[in-house]
């Protein structure tokens, strides 16, 4: 069955405060749409977790650094919702702009620390604006739990440190990355690229494989790095943003795996900008 499109944020209000009076737990899986079996690995979890689901449709124009950008980003709610049908969801939440933001709004919430590296370097403002529309999803949803994937890691620290120090009451819960046959991590973006690019794409995922078994053994993460960039170049990127090793929980810069870290990319393939990560020990 079709779930029902919300569009209003009072009704969605009334149908939480609802739940929430008859003992139910609400989850909220959030999205941009364009959904993949990334996105439906995270409703999975929150059905077997929650009384009740919703699912956030909203391509949120404030954590787009580029106009065009945000207009070339794919919009396929039919679609989305005939994905959705097998699920059994409470509610697709999809907004227009003016109900998230309407006229006047002035408030932006903003990470610091967390945000000011790797995405956030390079990208200015994205992060005022994922915290920002999150912490309304949240509250609008009341979810008692919210469900996001490992593959924007630093997006999971952001949102999970957010919904701490603003006392939500959400739990964010993590997700494994759901990835494609070949490696390549599955994201509302592959649907950009074209079919010579698809086939180029996986090389990412490959090159950070064997650079974070590298660095397992002990190799110079300087001598590694240099190798994989040059790799990535020649598989047909165009751009490597960055390629850096992290801790799992801080984002602090790493040289060595001597805790528990992640390996994470962000590289320019035909126009089109990918983003991964891998666990490292």
């Amino acid at each position: 069955m079709t779930p029902p499109i919300i569009r209003k944020r009072s009704a969605l209000r009334d149908l939480a405060t609802r739940w929430k009076r008859s003992g139910e737990t609400v989850g909220v899986v959030p999205t941009m749409g364009a959904l993949h079996q990334g996105h439906l690995s995270l409703v999975r979890a929150a059905k077997k977790e929650c009384d009740r689901v919703i699912v956030t449709v909203f391509v949120n124009p404030k954590q787009f650094n580029s106009p065009e950008d945000y207009e070339n980003y794919p919009r396929t709610e039919e679609e989305d919702a005939r994905k959705l049908s097998p699920f059994e969801v409470d509610a697709v939440y999809a907004p227009d702009g003016a109900e998230i933001y309407p006229d006047g709004f002035a408030t932006t919430v903003s990470v610091s620390g967390l945000t000011d590296a790797l995405c956030g370097a390079h990208r200015p403002g994205h992060f005022d604006g994922v915290a920002t529309v999150v912490t309304k999803l949240f509250t609008q949803s009341m979810a008692d739990r919210a469900y996001f994937g490992e593959k924007d890691y630093q997006q999971l620290q952001v949102v999970t440190r957010l919904s701490a120090d603003l006392d939500l009451g959400t739990a964010v819960i993590p997700c494994p990355t759901i990835r494609e046959e070949d490696g390549l991590a599955m994201s509302s973006r592959n649907l950009l690229l074209s079919d010579r690019a698809r086939t180029w794409a996986p090389e990412l995922n490959r090159v950070m494989e064997e650079m974070a078994d590298g660095l397992l053994r002990g190799g110079d993460f300087e001598t590694l790095k240099t190798e994989a960039i040059s790799r990535i170049d020649r598989a047909g990127f165009t751009e490597v943003e960055y390629l850096e090793l992290r801790s799992a929980d801080t984002l602090e810069l790493l040289r060595t795996a001597d805790r528990p870290a992640r390996l994470l990319a962000a590289a320019w393939l035909a126009g089109v900008r990918l983003i991964d990560n891998i666990a490292v020990g």
